[in-house]
């Protein structure tokens, strides 16, 4: 259910009716849009009427919310979320690039990585310091290690840190490192992770899981946004199918399908989508025009030596000759694509 109220209501009108749907043991979430105060309520509503509100002082209308998925539909809110990190935002207009290696692999590797993308021009760089491995034998991350890696980059260059958390007894440490939370596709469905990880306040990276329908994912938003946290970034890294030829499916339907029914900004993962690295430029580009907000990309200095998922990453100069490319690209589907940060 989704009460809406005048933009210019005072703080104690709001605040009577939060107590009311409060009093029918029921969760309220206030949502401010351009035009309209948004008051999301979670919980029994079945057993809510609209009359309960209608009559409260500044209500102007009462919305029963039908999608299974309510704060993050474009019911509760209809304008797109833009996502403010210290200056850097997700969604609007900009188009955003997040960038580096798989994992964290040694201290002189990150910092000559993380000072190439910074002279090109990004602000966020990505970089496991954990990383969930389907082979209990593979590298696992520097953990510890790789998070004091990521703070010192992070000190040099002032570059945002998007790193993955793998479960709660971690969740901690991260935050302190990390700009951005990656919820990985493995985890996409741990319920008392993404509550855990929304409850902290950071803006939120949740990838789509490998055999997760569009609906599977914004259930999986709901459950950081009941916790009152906003700042979700959904992320489309590929579904696994029938087909084999590369590592997954890149599922470009959904960007398009997603952006009609939340208003959550969604980026999109080629390298994890398309897994063979001389792909990943195309499908960056495609999805692109598919309407994505921004992309996750692999890259690597040496991708023949990498711990982990070399085949999809891109050297420093591939990745610089895409960047070309998606700046000539992006004021086609009204986007703006800074590097130069003169804006």
């Amino acid at each position: 259910m989704l009460i809406l109220m005048r933009l210019e209501t005072n703080r104690e009108d709001i605040e009577r009716v939060k107590n009311k749907i409060i009093s029918l043991n029921c969760t309220p979430h206030e949502i401010p849009g351009k035009s309209q105060l948004a008051i999301g309520i979670t919980g029994p509503t079945d057993l809510l009427k609209k009359e309960d509100f209608l009559l409260l002082k500044a209500v102007e209308d009462v919305v029963r919310v039908t999608k299974k998925y309510k704060l993050v539909s474009r019911m509760m809110k209809n304008e797109d979320t833009i996502i403010d990190i210290d200056g850097e935002k997700i969604g609007g207009d900009e188009l955003t690039i997040i960038a580096g290696p798989c994992s964290v692999e040694g201290r002189g590797e990150l910092f000559d990585i993380a000072g190439q993308l910074k002279e090109m021009g990004l602000t966020f760089l990505r970089g496991g310091a954990y990383k969930p491995r389907s082979s209990p034998y593979a590298f696992q991350g520097m953990k510890e290690k790789g998070l004091d890696i990521l703070q010192e980059v992070r000190k040099e260059f002032g570059l945002k840190i998007v790193t993955e958390v793998l479960n709660p007894r971690t969740l901690e440490a991260i935050v302190e490192v990390a700009d951005v939370l990656q919820i990985g596709a493995r985890n996409m469905q741990n319920f008392t992770l993404l509550e855990e990880a929304g409850a902290t306040g950071k803006p939120i990276l949740l990838k789509r899981g490998m055999a997760a329908t569009v609906e599977d994912l914004l259930l999986s938003a709901e459950y950081i946004a009941s916790t009152g946290n906003m700042n979700i970034i959904l992320c489309e890294r590929g579904i696994r199918t029938f087909e084999t030829s590369t590592r997954n499916t890149l599922d470009l339907n959904s960007v398009p399908v997603i952006k009609k029914h939340s208003h959550l900004p969604i980026i999109v993962d080629p390298s994890h989508g398309v897994g063979i690295w001389d792909k990943v430029p195309a499908m960056a580009m495609a999805s692109v025009a598919a309407g994505a907000d921004g992309l996750m990309i692999e890259v690597h200095q040496n991708p023949e030596e990498a711990f982990s998922d070399g085949y999809q990453s891109l050297t420093p100069k591939q990745f610089g000759e895409l960047l070309v490319k998606l700046k000539q690209l992006a004021p086609i589907v009204d986007k703006k694509l800074w590097l130069d940060k003169k804006k």
